[in-house]
């Protein structure tokens, strides 16, 4: 029997890279897959790939950062495969790696949007159809900068913060109900985001406090080296892990 056989999830971000590779995984282990995104084209090609391999999926333009939109991805879930039984958080964004001084409002407040209160948004309204059922599943895309201080800016390290802090609150306060609820915290992953930083923003301090840390990455993952992270969170496999996050990220945290 496959991991997530006749399961429905939702997985945010899927139009590429990690998001992409877990809704392809998701879908080969047997589950119904909502895909969301906010390119078109990305998940148009997404769709013909899943059904390709016999997978079932369904694609819905979402932005993480329009509640509407949030609302809109859970009840489409609902009206399509009549119930959701996991969540994955995955869509995000990343700073150029300004420290606090050099933050701006408009750039705290579109990171913390995107990868803390859109997770958030979201979680809070599959918990409503979660604790109906008496379970339910909730990964969280996170990134070691939620563990630590000097893997990415400002912004992005206090938005990864606060989902994992959503991650361990959530979690433990709903263990009791069937509902698991836990975060991935990568390291580097060879994606687009990681491939469009704009390094001309570097600053010198950046350059002697993050970079000399970054160095000491061993490699990048792939994308499907991450989706199989998130397939053992959101499977039976991980059926007494809750309200963790789980390092992958190589090693490079280890230091």
């Amino acid at each position: 029997m496959k991991k997530l056989e006749n399961k429905v999830s939702i997985v945010t971000g899927a139009g590429a890279g990690m998001g992409k590779a877990i809704a392809q995984l998701f879908a080969a282990e047997g589950s119904k897959v909502v895909a969301t995104d906010i390119n078109q084209e990305s998940l148009n090609t997404l769709k013909k790939a899943i059904e390709a391999e016999g997978g079932e999926v369904s694609i819905l333009i979402a932005n993480m950062a329009v509640e509407a939109d949030i609302e809109k991805m859970i009840a489409f879930a609902v009206k399509t495969y009549g119930t959701l039984d996991i969540l994955v958080n995955n869509a995000g964004i990343m700073d150029s790696y300004q420290p606090t001084a050099e933050v701006d409002n408009s750039t705290m407040e579109k990171l913390m949007k995107v990868n803390f209160e859109g997770p958030f948004k979201a979680m809070r309204s599959a918990l409503k159809i979660f604790l109906a059922k008496g379970k339910g599943v909730i990964v969280n895309n996170a990134s070691v900068a939620g563990i630590k201080g000097g893997a990415a800016g400002t912004a992005y390290t206090v938005s990864k913060h606060a989902l994992i802090g959503l991650t361990k609150s959530t979690g433990y306060l709903y263990s009791k109900s069937g509902i698991r609820c836990n975060a991935i915290a990568t390291g580097a992953v060879n994606t687009n985001m990681s491939q469009s930083l704009d390094m001309s923003k570097v600053t010198p301090l950046v350059n002697d406090r993050i970079m000399t840390g970054i160095a000491l990455n061993p490699r990048f993952a792939e994308p499907v080296e991450i989706a199989k992270v998130a397939l053992f969170l959101a499977s039976d496999d991980s059926s007494f892990i809750n309200g963790h996050a789980l390092v992958a990220d190589g090693g490079w945290s280890v230091y």
